[in-house]
């Protein structure tokens, strides 16, 4: 039972290590490390999280100088799958920032943040809208990656979708909240023990 696994793992070492990265996604940010997490998740969609913290780093405040054409190639020589719709993406988003960073600072929970960020930017579904928003210190929403959907189904919780609509994301995220109240830990949490579970690691 998935229950019964992830207490397990709540009395060994990876809860430390869970502990200390919603710690560190809580930390304040700087208005540049924002932007910086908002392209690493337009990065992650349809490509590895792993690859997209390399790239990441490297490119740093470049997110918000490079010019689009620079930034594509840059892109392509890290290995990206889809240089030059995420650098369009990524350069139209520079325009939106300032709005968000209001958002941001609003009275909105995550779902409600949620919900602006993939009506207003280019390349957020819900579940790279909902990682972004766990990686600056949200801890209300899921993320619904392939790992954790193989995960569910795997436990009999879900039927794996073939497509992830905004009425089935939201539904499986309902189940997993329900999770993560019996286990009396956020949803933040949760995700890090269930990727933990599919992959051994503990990312962001």
């Amino acid at each position: 039972m998935l229950i019964k696994e992830v207490k397990h793992l709540m009395n060994t070492p990876v809860k430390s290590l869970v502990n200390q990265r919603i710690k560190e996604f809580k930390e304040p940010k700087s208005p540049e490390k924002i932007f910086s997490e908002l392209c690493f998740c337009i990065l992650t969609a349809n490509f590895n999280a792993e690859r997209c913290v390399r790239i990441q780093e490297a490119i740093g405040n470049g997110f918000l100088s490079m010019k689009k054409k620079e930034l594509a190639k840059k892109l392509k020589e890290m290995g990206h799958r889809f240089p030059n719709k995420r650098a369009e993406y990524i350069v139209e988003a520079r325009g939106t920032f300032p709005e968000l960073m209001d958002v941001l600072h609003s009275e909105k929970n995550g779902p409600e943040i949620r919900e602006y960020l993939v009506k207003n930017i280019k390349g957020l579904g819900y579940k790279e809208a909902s990682h972004f928003l766990r990686n600056i210190g949200f801890d209300d929403l899921a993320i619904l990656d392939f790992h954790i959907l193989d995960l569910l189904e795997k436990y009999g919780i879900i039927k794996k979708p073939r497509t992830l609509s905004r009425r089935k994301y939201l539904e499986i995220e309902r189940k997993l909240k329900d999770i993560a109240e019996d286990l009396n830990i956020s949803l933040a949490e949760l995700d890090l023990y269930l990727w933990y579970m599919e992959t051994g690691k503990v990312l962001k």
